[in-house]
């Protein structure tokens, strides 16, 4: 919940679409999984706020220490700071839209995007692959904002690790976010 009482709901890309953890006054909190993110705000109330775990509003342009976001959080992390990597440019972004048949095709289409990256970047820097992964995910949220600018006052761009971060008193997680292996807390 926010400080006004709306709805706050935390959301992230899953294979299946969107995962969503959102929270009713008076009620535990719940998880849904939405196949689009247009589905996910129709099932959501009207004032509900969205944190997504994606980027929001993407550069003509990139440079060193990325889009204003993620220089802003990267020094509250320590060393932390990799869990947030910078966004290429929209060109990049938008170069291979295809769905890709083959895992030749979509490295292909990869190295594609960061050529254009390189071409729009200062000082040129490709695409990770992780970043690659995201993008179609990236797209949908970005061409949604496009379309609707109405969403912008309740779709908020999250980084979950400043996220823990605050709630670890202001400092970085210590542990990395996968571990291989169990934790003993005992």
């Amino acid at each position: 919940m926010t400080t006004d009482g709306r709805m706050l709901v935390g959301v992230d890309g899953c294979k299946a679409g969107w995962i969503a953890v959102h929270r009713h006054p008076d009620a535990a909190p719940s998880v849904s999984v939405f196949p689009g993110f247009a589905a996910l705000l129709a099932a959501l109330p009207a004032s509900a706020t969205i944190a997504v775990d994606m980027p929001i509003g993407l550069p003509d342009s990139s440079q060193k220490g990325g889009r204003g976001p993620e220089a802003l959080v990267r020094p509250l992390l320590g060393g932390r700071q990799s869990s947030v990597f910078s966004i290429p440019s929209r060109a990049a972004l938008y170069a291979e839209i295809d769905d890709f048949t083959t895992l030749e095709a979509w490295y292909e289409a990869h190295r594609r995007a960061s050529e254009v990256a390189k071409a729009s970047s200062d000082p040129p820097r490709g695409v990770s692959i992780q970043a690659f992964g995201i993008f179609s995910k990236i797209r949908e949220i970005d061409s949604l904002l496009i379309a609707r600018p109405d969403l912008r006052g309740r779709v908020f761009e999250s980084h979950p690790e400043v996220a823990f971060c605050r709630l670890n008193g202001d400092k970085a997680m210590a542990l990395p976010k996968k571990l291989k292996g169990a934790i003993n807390p005992a």
